[in-house]
């Protein structure tokens, strides 16, 4: 028995699953927020987006956390500070 194996409608397939998977997953990310941190005496900037300001904001403070903390304790400590500079950009139409 002869199997049909035509490349191109293979591609296509393909193609078009990266494309819903793109959409969704684009289409989520409603809100994209840069936020800068002190802390330790280092300053660190992260940019995140999410599906509303304040979970992209979150997001972002986090990230920015990471670089600057050592450990579970500092990281906890930097996550609880002000950011100092927090700044969100309207979505995109």
């Amino acid at each position: 028995m002869k199997r049909y194996r035509n490349p191109i409608i293979t591609i296509l397939l393909v193609a078009g699953l990266a494309a819903i998977f793109w959409k969704k997953t684009m289409a989520a990310q409603l809100a994209t927020c840069e936020v800068c941190v002190v802390f330790n005496g280092q300053r660190q900037c992260s940019r995140a987006s999410g599906e509303s300001e304040k979970e992209a904001t979150r997001a972002a403070h986090s990230t920015a956390c990471g670089p600057v903390a050592n450990g579970m304790n500092e990281k906890i400590a930097c996550d609880g500070r002000p950011p100092v500079l927090q700044r969100c950009e309207p979505p995109a139409p």
